[in-house]
């Protein structure tokens, strides 16, 4: 198991930490054209495809354009931008520190960290 600093601040304090322990990933493999597979620690498994990535960015960007759509459905969307022919891929990815990752797609879109409590989050939600 990775490192797992406890701060001993009551029940609350630990509970915490171990929560936190609880929600890193222990594999995840990239594949550029398909999608982000994770194995975290609690045993549990997802699949979260690159569509589906990009369309859930954390950008603040993106978060506004989620909420505009959710109250307006005849937002515009915004163009594809250095969207080369075919379909979305991941470029790269890395770690951000030791709490998510960023990825560069195949449109320029590069802003935003996918924290391991948010890819869990779509991990949840994501549609089958």
């Amino acid at each position: 198991m990775p490192y797992l600093r406890v701060a001993l601040r009551g029940d609350s304090g630990v509970r915490a930490h171990l929560q936190l322990a609880m929600l890193s990933p222990v594999s995840l493999d990239l594949q550029k054209t398909r999608g982000l597979s994770i194995q975290w620690q609690d045993g549990t498994s997802c699949f979260l495809s690159i569509a589906y990535l990009r369309r859930m960015s954390p950008s603040a960007d993106m978060r506004q354009l989620r909420e505009e759509m959710a109250s307006n459905p005849l937002t515009v969307l915004p163009s594809g931008g250095g969207q080369a022919s075919g379909a979305m891929k991941a470029l790269t990815a890395e770690l951000a520190g030791n709490y998510g990752l960023k990825i560069t797609f195949s449109d320029g879109h590069a802003s935003g960290i996918y924290t391991w409590g948010y890819l869990r989050e779509l991990a949840a939600n994501a549609p089958s």
